[in-house]
């Protein structure tokens, strides 16, 4: 079933800003639309899609929380290990463009829905797969980013279309600050489940029965079809009414453009390009961290002498419980400072947001090199590092998507939200964890076993992540020589 186009009007703003999206509006017959405030089906609907967030992130870093506990179950060296991650990432990117190009035309509440439904399925099932076939492991994985790659498309899309300005950066702010909290969770739960029961998979059947709620929730208090915003809205908003274009039945909304004009359209926003690019550094950074920081974290202390090689059938997961927790902690005070950053910034200068997160890259490469450098002979400093280091990444996540819905116009959003995945998942985190593993194993292959080696071998990998988080800061210095051009075209 298509998605309506009823709209409801909102009180008109006090002041242009950044969260100012438009589109161009649809000829045809038109209706007069009473405004009013969000009502509190909105915020129920927002909050909904935030809690499915956090579990989704959660179940997302269930394996990096036992990584330990897999490799040695599996028998996987580094490079298998890093292509676990990779296999999620390519299919969750490969199937995002799909569920873009079908979120702009067909209804958002059945297909997030059924993708809840499907990777809590495929996440349940992989919890008793056999260690003699670790390649269905590879499977599930695989087909759990297929189904969460539905979430990630759309569910930003639905809260841009229910609030607006100044509301909307406020709730994607709170969307975006579920990202590092459940991915942090997702290394707790992990390693407490791993620890409580004293058997790993039982970290894959707590977040199966989470989805499941969300899923019960997301029927009873998601509207079925929810409303898409028009340049109507800003076009008429003075006047108190809005004119929405009436569609006939069983055409599609956006049958006036064709897949391919829309991403030859985005191609040329070069804000989206390069804030794009500036995120797919960000993915290879935190998906590198993501998947191997417990892991190096444990063979530091091994060189260290502070613990023991892990021969028993559960691993000690203290390093993923403390990473979990700074993870949650670090992301939600980077998000709420980077949105709060960027509101102020915003009235005195009107690159503020390519430039806030420009900064923040590059800081954050500075405290993953220190990182690295103290790793040997201090595990104190080096978590308080990875922690500034996680700070400044988590700054930035609110701050690109809402550079996306201000230069890009509503009915292409979908599409381009979906193609900023594609590209950042494909050039970012989809292989900074295999690449890590790879350098990895050819490092220790050329020299002596040991556990000295073992760690340098991981240290030495991790300098491409700071040089990448360098390069991640230059592609949003450019992202602000065309912001304002780009935004002002969208707004049109």
């Amino acid at each position: 079933a298509h998605e309506s186009t009823s709209l409801q009007s909102q009180p008109p703003p006090e002041k242009q800003n950044y969260g100012a999206t438009a589109a161009h509006g649809r000829q045809g017959p038109v209706m007069s639309v009473s405004r009013k405030s969000p009502a509190k089906r909105d915020y129920l609907t927002a909050a909904v899609l935030c809690c499915t967030n956090l579990i989704h992130f959660m179940d997302w870093f269930l394996v990096p929380g036992i990584l330990l506990d897999i490799q040695k179950y599996f028998k996987l060296g580094d490079g298998d290990t890093g292509l676990l991650q990779t296999v999620f990432i390519l299919c969750y990117m490969l199937a995002a463009p799909v569920f873009g190009y079908l979120g702009d035309r067909y209804n958002r509440k059945v297909i997030l829905g059924a993708g809840i439904f499907f990777w809590s399925g495929v996440t349940l099932s992989s919890s008793f797969i056999s260690e003699l076939y670790y390649w269905m492991f590879f499977l599930s994985r695989g087909l759990v980013g297929i189904g969460t790659a539905s979430y990630s498309t759309i569910a930003p899309t639905i809260i841009a279309d229910l609030f607006e300005e100044g509301k909307r950066t406020t709730m994607l702010s709170v969307f975006y600050i579920f990202i590092p909290v459940g991915s942090g969770l997702g290394y707790v739960l992990a390693a407490g489940m791993a620890g409580l029961t004293g058997h790993w998979p039982w970290a894959f059947r707590i977040t199966p029965c989470m989805g499941g709620l969300a899923l019960v929730l997301l029927i009873l208090l998601v509207p079925h079809r929810t409303q898409r915003r028009t340049a109507a809205h800003r076009a008429l908003s003075i006047s108190g009414t809005i004119q929405v274009a009436a569609e006939k039945p069983g055409v599609p909304r956006t049958a006036q453009t064709t897949w391919c004009q829309d991403v030859i359209s985005l191609a040329k926003n070069w804000s989206f390009v390069w804030s794009s690019l500036g995120l797919t550094a960000m993915a290879f950074v935190t998906g590198a961290l993501g998947m191997w920081v417990p892991l190096f974290l444990y063979r530091a202390q091994l060189v260290q002498g502070t613990v023991s090689p892990c021969l028993q059938e559960t691993c000690n997961s203290s390093n993923s419980l403390i990473f979990g927790g700074i993870t949650t902690g670090t992301g939600m005070l980077g998000v709420i400072a980077g949105a709060e950053a960027a509101r102020r910034l915003r009235k005195i200068n009107n690159k503020a947001d390519p430039l806030i997160c420009a900064t923040s890259m590059f800081i954050s490469a500075v405290c993953l090199c220190v990182a690295l450098m103290v790793a040997q002979t201090s595990i104190l400093s080096t978590f308080i590092f990875i922690a500034f280091g996680e700070l400044f990444l988590s700054v930035n996540w609110a701050v690109v998507t809402d550079i996306l819905l201000y230069v890009v116009t509503p009915r292409r959003q979908s599409t381009a939200i979906a193609l900023q995945i594609l590209v950042s998942h494909l050039l970012g985190d989809a292989g900074s964890p295999y690449l890590i593993g790879i350098i990895s194993n050819a490092i220790q292959a050329k020299n002596v076993q040991s556990f000295q080696w073992s760690f340098w071998s991981m240290q030495y990998s991790f300098v491409v992540c700071a040089f990448v988080g360098v390069f991640g800061g230059g592609f949003f210095l450019l992202t602000s020589l065309y912001i304002e051009e780009d935004r002002k075209e969208a707004e049109q």
